[in-house]
């Protein structure tokens, strides 16, 4: 997977993105919120990891602006906050799921599994994508793609109605 990292705490930016990459994802670090959702709006993340406390734009802000445009992303929040009414905003927001800081890259890593498969299986009408048995459905009837076939249509239904550059379809596809 490739993972969006919003966190304006340097070393700990490190640590999360060499866990991620240690596990098999790619990471990208953004430091700052307005960084982060120009980063998250270009559509080439499977996840982000979004810090609350950030400098320039907080981190609700961010999450509420990517959902505003249509993006569908799955987001993690980290805070060094605990307060319940945070926590709430944020899921009422459309996080898919909340981490106070400290934590351990296992756990992290835990919530990320546990978070993409709930989102193991994509909808657009009538045509399904099941990304854990990699199964195509339009109604009731199966079709088969090509793995590559299926991880672009993947990547097209992740973000409904965004227009893609040839460069971006490259780099997520191939």
């Amino acid at each position: 997977m490739n993972i969006l990292i919003v966190e304006d705490e340097e070393k700990i930016a490190r640590n999360v993105c060499a866990g991620l990459e240690e596990s098999g994802h790619e990471a990208v670090i953004a430091d700052n919120g307005n960084e982060g959702l120009a980063k998250a709006l270009s559509g080439d993340f499977d996840l982000v990891l979004l810090d609350v406390m950030l400098p320039g734009r907080d981190g609700l802000s961010v999450l509420k602006a990517l959902r505003e445009d249509g993006n569908a992303v799955p987001v993690i929040l980290l805070t060094a906050l605990s307060e319940g009414a945070q926590r709430v905003e944020g899921l009422e927001l459309g996080a898919d799921d909340y981490v106070t800081k400290p934590y351990f890259i296992d756990e992290l890593l835990a919530r990320i599994n546990a978070v993409t498969r709930r989102n193991s299986v994509l909808h657009a009408g009538p045509l399904m994508l099941n990304l854990v048995t990699r199964e195509a459905r339009y109604g009731d009837e199966k079709i088969f793609f090509a793995p590559r076939e299926f991880r672009l249509l993947e990547y097209l239904m992740r973000s409904p109605g965004k227009v893609f550059t040839r460069s971006q379809l490259l780099k997520y596809v191939w």
